[in-house]
């Protein structure tokens, strides 16, 4: 016989775990509401960024989708991926690095009952929770407590728009940098007529990402670059997910041309009214130009002609985000052990980790060494890494 509630009183939720891609995919509604009910929505967590992610980046770890019903409906989730490292099981949330802004997705925000079930689940499912781009009052943080040991990681500036465009620019500049500013888009001009384009529907975003990837590389070439964005499983990756993103209209693409020729990109995310900085690069061969920088003025332009009230930059606090920024809203990184001595000692020694590549951040000289400095010698070993990969295939 079922069981009847009392009236007025509130069922206990029920638990599962989803390990294959078929039945993940059929939470494709339920699973978006979720996202876009958090504090701090992430487009990084709706279903068709980490369906796509699944399918393409995996890379063999054993993903988990925790989630909770009520009465029939989806009433939370906890996205994980668990992989082997130094003989212990590593939980992250799934999409990895690109995760970012991850959380528990619950439906009701006091829902406790649910949010500790899902984390019983992680605990359970784990040696150590490797939780990367959390804010600091995130629903994990507060139900893991004093279990989660966490690192600020992440400046992530962020930016009003509600003001709009122009009166932000102008607040956010002096005169002299917007006379600057417009100096360097005519000395574009210059070169060939300069041009922008915002790329929104998927027959404008697929030739738009391909030249994203062409200017990815260009980039970063011999300077590390751990976003994995132009790389073959991440290309074939953002190549499945932008379709599914352009029909939620999430996905845009600003590119700046010269002479009709791409030469710089930002690829951004919109989702309930914020924008989303994803990736953006530019051709390194017109830097003193500032190409890149004129880009990223454009699409927040972008973004606030359609009505956009907040700037996400996401990553660290580099110069052109700081001049434009109204503040940080930084994000940490936390480690909780769930079981035994190797799994705190693990969390122990990545938080020393972390910490020494901030130290590292902080010096100019070292910076510098690190990122520019080597970048000959990562070139060289790209290609003989080339050189002997070609002959191993021809032999």
């Amino acid at each position: 016989m079922a069981t009847v509630s009392p009236p007025g009183s509130v069922s206990l939720p029920t638990f599962a775990t989803i390990t294959d891609l078929d039945h993940f995919e059929a939470l494709t509604g339920e699973w978006d509401d979720l996202v876009r009910a958090m504090e701090r929505p992430s487009p990084f967590l709706l279903h068709a960024w980490l369906a796509e992610w699944w399918r393409h980046a995996a890379h063999g770890a054993q993903v988990a989708v925790h989630v909770a019903y009520r009465e029939g409906r989806l009433a939370g989730a906890l996205p994980i991926a668990v992989r082997s490292r130094a003989g212990l099981r590593v939980a992250t949330f799934m999409g990895g690095r690109t995760a970012v802004l991850p959380d528990l997705l619950l439906a009701g925000s006091a829902d406790t009952d649910v949010a500790d079930g899902l984390v019983e689940r992680l605990e359970a499912g784990c040696d150590v929770a490797d939780l990367h781009g959390l804010t600091p009052t995130s629903r994990i943080a507060a139900t893991l407590g004093p279990r989660l040991d966490s690192i600020e990681r992440i400046e992530a500036p962020t930016l009003d728009l509600t003001p709009g465009w122009d009166a932000v620019y102008r607040e956010k500049t002096s005169s002299k940098k917007r006379q600057l500013h417009r100096r360097r888009r005519r000395q574009l001009d210059e070169l060939g007529g300069v041009s922008t384009t915002v790329a929104r529907t998927i027959d404008e975003l697929g030739p738009a990402l391909e030249e994203a990837f062409e200017l990815h590389e260009l980039r970063w070439e011999g300077r590390p670059d751990g976003s994995g964005f132009a790389t073959p499983v991440g290309q074939r990756f953002q190549r499945a997910a932008l379709p599914r993103l352009a029909a939620l209209d999430v996905a845009r693409i600003v590119t700046l041309r010269v002479d009709g020729r791409a030469v710089a990109f930002h690829y951004w995310l919109a989702l309930e009214g914020r924008m989303y900085v994803h990736r953006l690069a530019f051709d390194p061969s017109l830097s003193r130009w500032s190409p890149g920088l004129i880009n990223t003025l454009d699409a927040i332009e972008s973004a606030a002609d359609e009505g956009l009230t907040r700037v996400e930059f996401l990553g660290g606090g580099e110069r052109y985000k700081l001049e434009l920024a109204d503040g940080l809203e930084p994000l940490h990184h936390g480690f909780s052990a769930a079981s035994g001595v190797r799994g705190r000692a693990y969390a122990a020694a990545q938080v020393m980790t972390i910490r020494a590549r901030l130290r590292l951040k902080r010096s100019p000289r070292l910076h510098r060494l690190y990122f520019e400095d080597m970048a000959p010698a990562r070139r060289l070993a790209k290609r003989l890494r080339g050189q002997v990969t070609h002959a191993t295939s021809a032999s």
